[in-house]
């Protein structure tokens, strides 16, 4: 590739063969690593360019970018977000409770309209790592979609 340079024969072949003694040459090589070090970080910068181009925010391409970046296992999984009817225990004109029975009482986010979009559910090895996830999940969620992230202990 031509991004990938051997900055120690770059150097060697760039300086005149009659002054390529030993002691210059050792000299010219402890130059060159730091021609090599800044090498590095621009491959290593490109690779994750590269990365956040050809991901989107795609269900599978976000799931593939967090199991990638923090769990080889393939654990962190993408649900669906659950979106309930919201039951209503008073009415307006009443004023009063009503008896509805047994029923499940649902968050603000879990129902229809208030809903988030998707739940991110991550292995309890990860909970340390929420704020980096949550900034992953930000750079490539699409603008209107909201999230809640899970940890779950028994993954």
């Amino acid at each position: 590739m031509w991004y990938r340079l051997n900055g120690q024969r770059l150097i060697l072949q760039a300086w005149p063969p009659v002054l390529r003694l030993p002691t210059v040459c050792s000299f010219l090589s402890l130059i060159s690593d730091e021609i090599t070090d800044i090498n590095n970080l621009f491959i290593v910068n490109r690779t994750q360019n590269v990365t956040k181009i050809t991901h989107n925010s795609q269900v599978c391409k976000l799931r593939k970018v967090l199991n990638d970046t923090f769990d080889y296992q393939r654990r962190i999984k993408i649900i669906d977000g659950v979106l309930k009817k919201p039951k209503y225990i008073y009415t307006d004109a009443e004023q009063r409770p009503k008896w509805l029975g047994e029923m499940i009482i649902y968050t603000k986010e879990e129902t229809d309209g208030n809903g988030i979009d998707f739940t991110v559910v991550i292995p309890g090895e990860l909970k340390n790592y929420q704020i980096e996830i949550k900034a992953l999940i930000d750079f490539y969620k699409l603008a209107g979609k909201r999230y809640k992230i899970i940890v779950d202990e028994n993954i």
